[in-house]
């Protein structure tokens, strides 16, 4: 990173019309991202396809009654 970039960024920032610091570092960071890698060949293939389950997922989920009615929120002022 340097002061190139960052005149970069808030040149592209400008033309945008859409003005915060946010924005400019959001900007410099893809600036300075690096490019995402090459997709790779291989000869593995997958036996099954994947399959979304979120049953599955809220089955993993175990709430607790006694915990959840015996919490009490503090008065923090």
């Amino acid at each position: 990173m340097g002061l190139p970039a960052v005149l970069m960024a808030v040149t592209l920032v400008i033309e945008s019309g859409v003005l915060s610091a946010e924005h400019v570092e959001n900007v410099l960071a893809r600036l300075n991202a690096t490019p995402p890698p090459e997709s790779v060949e291989t000869s593995l293939q997958l036996k099954e396809a994947p399959v979304a389950n979120t049953s599955r997922y809220d089955s993993l989920r175990t709430v607790d009654d006694n915990a959840a009615n015996s919490a009490q929120e503090v008065d923090h002022t």
